[in-house]
This record gives C-alpha cells, sequence and structure tokens, in this order.
C-alpha cells in the first residue's frame, strides 16, 4: 500500500492537483499503523514520519467517510487514526476580497482554505476535552484545527459585536462574521 500510495501521490504533484479520491471507492483493505497526532504529526507503527514530502504526499490521497479517515488509491483502502483533525492551519493571512476582508489560513501541509459563506469557521470541543478550538474544511470533509498562535491573530483582526444579546469576539472574512466566543466582563 506504501509504495503504490506514494505513487498515486506522485502522479497528482507532477500534474499539479490532487488525486480525486472523492470518486475511488477501492475495497476497504484493513487498517494501516499510521496515526495523525493531534498535534499534527504523522506517525508510521508508532515512528513520527521524518519527511515532510512524504507526508505531504500521504494527504493528498486522504479520504474522511463519516468519522474515519483513510488512505486511498484506485484500487486499496485502509483506514487510519487521526486524533483531532488531519491538519493544523498555521498562518492566516487577511486579504482583500470580493465582499470585503477575506481570511485565508495555510496548513501545515500547504493547503489554503479561506472561510467565507461556503466555509464556516466553526467553534468546538477540542480532542482530549481541552476547551474549543476553532476548525475550518480545508477540502472535501478534511479540517484543520487552528493552532494557538494564528488564534491569537485572529482575535487581533477580530471585532466585538452583539449575537443574540451577548457580547462576542469574531471576525469577519468574505462578507460573514464568524463567532470566536463570548466576552467575559471582568469585576474589578
Amino acid at each position: 500500500m506504501l509504495s503504490f500510495a506514494t505513487k498515486a501521490g506522485e502522479a497528482a504533484a507532477r500534474t499539479g492537483g490532487l488525486p480525486p479520491v472523492d470518486k475511488w471507492n477501492p475495497p476497504f483493505c484493513g487498517d494501516l499503523p499510521m496515526r495523525i497526532a493531534a498535534d499534527g504529526t504523522w506517525f508510521y507503527e508508532g515512528t513520527p514520519i521524518g519527511r515532510a514530502p512524504l507526508v505531504r504526499l500521504f494527504s493528498t490521497i486522504l479520504k474522511r467517510e463519516g468519522d474515519e479517515h483513510f488512505l486511498v488509491t484506485p484500487v486499496e483502502k485502509v483506514r487510519i487514526e487521526v486524533e483531532d483533525a488531519p491538519f493544523q492551519a498555521i498562518r492566516v493571512d487577511a486579504e482583500a476580497g470580493p465582499s470585503g476582508q477575506r481570511l485565508v489560513f495555510q496548513t501545515n501541509l500547504g493547503d489554503e482554505a479561506a472561510i467565507g459563506p461556503e466555509r464556516p469557521l466553526i467553534m468546538r470541543p477540542a480532542a482530549g476535552g481541552l476547551g474549543v478550538a476553532p476548525y475550518l474544511e480545508v477540502r472535501a470533509g478534511l479540517e484543520a484545527r487552528v493552532a494557538r498562535s494564528v488564534l491569537f491573530d485572529l482575535v487581533a483582526l477580530g471585532e466585538e459585536r452583539e449575537v443574540d444579546g451577548e457580547r462576542v469576539m469574531g471576525v469577519v472574512s468574505d462578507g460573514v462574521f464568524f463567532s470566536l466566543g463570548p466576552i467575559e466582563e471582568t469585576v474589578e
């Protein structure tokens, strides 16, 4: 599987796109001892995969079905473990867009995704029960968790608004306001 997966990823890299994993429905071949840790590190048989280009190639054949993640090729499908989200959003850039500010995120594996009406920024419980964190869809149901440093950048770009009678901090992208959470009142 690993050599064929690498060939599928290399073919996609040569054509400048991603493989059409959404169109591939091969038979399930079992579990692969591969895990994506909550911090975005990829492991194979318990050892971190240190070659970034190899991890990028694997990420191009990653597919999500329900709550499970698979590496797929036209002829094989193997399940892998994903502790939280398969990607980490490690940077955000504010750009001028047709509807005002547009926030574009870059992931740890080089993907870019802008939030807006079709791709929301969602606050939900983080893996491990450690509070809430922002997530966004990168592609085809695959999500990125926004890194803490990027969350600070979002707060710096943010604005206060009243939503449903509650003061919240949030950001605007492509004309849509995304709440980052309520503003806590401090008592002096």
